[in-house]
């Protein structure tokens, strides 16, 4: 098929910031594209050739729009997946594939796929209902600290919550939940897996992840990774046997725990463009919005390794303001030596609300994480 200046749509679900990304390489391309998002003022609205206001959980909504296009993909997991099976029954190409997305669009049902197929992750309870976990501790089914996690619908740290005493339990929503094993690691990490209709498969380096303690949300992805080769390896290994067992079409982005004993756990899954790859547009020779279009297309796959070391920081929204967003220094970051920043199109700031990230590319990552520390320490999104 003739993808580039030809009548072919490309459909995306979703119009944040990943979408908008994605539009720069199809700009790029000069592939045109559709948008379905449910906000008239989303970041992909700039750059799309249509953008069409519509809900990504409803049936017909998602149905009507995908048979507009000739490939659809998504830039966000909670959509309505018996309108994606739908499609593929009609023969529009859906990428990743409503069965992949299945699994992983419900926690509770992600975890089990990794115990069932002998894939290393913490020890987890699934319940019905979130009252049901008291009882559990009463009963000795369950100790004290676990992570509790919504099975559906958390985002950007919502939906996640380290319980240490009962009191942490008030307040917690009441639906579908796991309790997690709380792990006592070494480092968070994480490794892009990237596969085409063909079966091409490659991978970007480990990286590594720094999270803030109280937003639950990266701070900084650091690329390479600073642990042993081995463990990298093995991170990379684990990440492909996910991506085998997945069969996803795209980026599956896999974050894993390094234990204190070097193990590697898989902590949970991301089927398109993920924030722990950001860093590639800067310091890769094929970044992952790129890689990801090249792999629903069916094209060749680029190179994933990187030029230099890249580090990325996320820009969210400070506490304490919440409106017409301001991005303060901006400006004396800019003056850093290697430093990019991204801002993603979003008018109205919050707390811990991602507005953008910025990228620190250098020869040597120490430095680079150093002048990382710096920016965060400089710029500030704050409102006016």
């Amino acid at each position: 098929m003739d993808y580039f200046s030809s009548d072919f749509k490309l459909g995306i679900l979703g119009g944040g910031q990943l979408g908008k990304m994605m539009l720069y390489e199809t700009r790029k391309f000069d592939i045109h594209t559709k948008v379905l998002e449910t906000s008239n003022e989303a970041p992909c609205k700039i750059a799309c050739d249509e953008f069409i206001l519509g809900s990504l959980m409803d049936f017909d909504t998602v149905y009507n729009f995908g048979k507009l296009v000739d490939v659809l993909t998504i830039e966000i997991e909670n959509i309505n997946l018996d309108a994606l099976e739908r499609l593929e029954n009609e023969g529009v190409k859906v990428y990743p594939q409503s069965k992949a997305l299945r699994i992983i669009q419900n926690k509770a049902r992600q975890k089990h796929f990794y115990t069932d197929n002998g894939i290393p992750t913490a020890e987890f309870a699934r319940f019905a209902y979130a009252s049901e976990i008291e009882d559990s501790i009463k009963n000795g089914g369950l100790e004290f600290p676990f992570v509790w996690k919504a099975a559906q619908f958390g985002y950007d740290g919502q939906g996640v919550k380290v319980v240490r005493t009962m009191a942490d339990l008030k307040g917690l929503p009441p639906g579908e939940c796991i309790a997690e094993k709380m792990i006592p690691f070494k480092n968070e990490l994480a490794v892009i897996v990237v596969r085409n209709p063909s079966g091409h498969v490659v991978t970007y380096p480990a990286v590594e992840m720094e999270f803030h303690p109280e937003a639950n949300q990266v701070e900084y992805v650091i690329c390479p990774a600073r642990i042993d080769d081995a463990v990298a390896k093995k991170a990379q290994k684990i990440a492909l046997q996910v991506s085998e067992k997945i069969d996803h079409i795209g980026i599956l982005a896999v974050e894993m725990f390094q234990t204190k004993d070097d193990q590697i756990l898989v902590n949970e899954v991301a089927p398109r463009p993920h924030n722990s790859g950001h860093y590639s547009i800067e310091a890769s020779y094929t970044n992952q919005f790129e890689q990801h279009i090249r792999a629903i297309l069916d094209l060749p796959l680029g190179n994933t390794a990187s030029k230099v070391a890249g580090i990325m920081v996320n820009l969210v929204g400070a506490e304490g303001y919440t409106g017409e967003v301001v991005y303060e220094n901006i400006e004396k970051i800019m003056a850093m030596d290697g430093v990019t920043p991204h801002i993603y199109g979003k008018k109205q700031t919050r707390p811990f609300r991602k507005m953008g990230h910025v990228t620190i590319v250098n020869e040597d990552v120490d430095t680079a994480r150093r002048v990382a520390q710096q920016v965060k320490e400089t710029i500030k999104v704050i409102s006016k």
